[in-house]
């Protein structure tokens, strides 16, 4: 998986590219907690993401717990096979998606 982050003033801005599986969720997380100490916007661009698993759903959750209490959390570009997945599991009604 490749990450690509863009950092203006307050806002956070993460693409992500290929699997958020058990093996990638790790480095997503590290990424996260390097970076959100002072975002206030947080914005995951998910166009070029294949694939989510339950480890990438629990990062997803953590993020948006931070952002709960610091700001707001932007889920975009998402494909129809990750929507079914946010829609099954009821992330479609805890994340705010684009």
């Amino acid at each position: 998986m490749n990450i690509v982050k863009k950092i203006e003033g307050t806002k956070l801005e993460i693409e992500l590219e290929g699997r958020l599986d058990t093996t990638t969720a790790p480095e997503l997380e590290a990424e996260i907690s390097q970076s959100i100490e002072n975002v206030t916007e947080l914005i995951f661009n998910f166009e070029k993401l294949e694939y989510i698993s339950s480890a990438g759903l629990r990062v997803l959750l953590s993020a948006q717990k931070i952002m709960n209490k610091q700001g707001s959390m932007l889920v975009k570009n998402v494909d129809t096979t990750i929507m079914d997945i946010f829609e099954v599991t009821g992330f479609s009604e805890i994340l705010t998606i684009e």
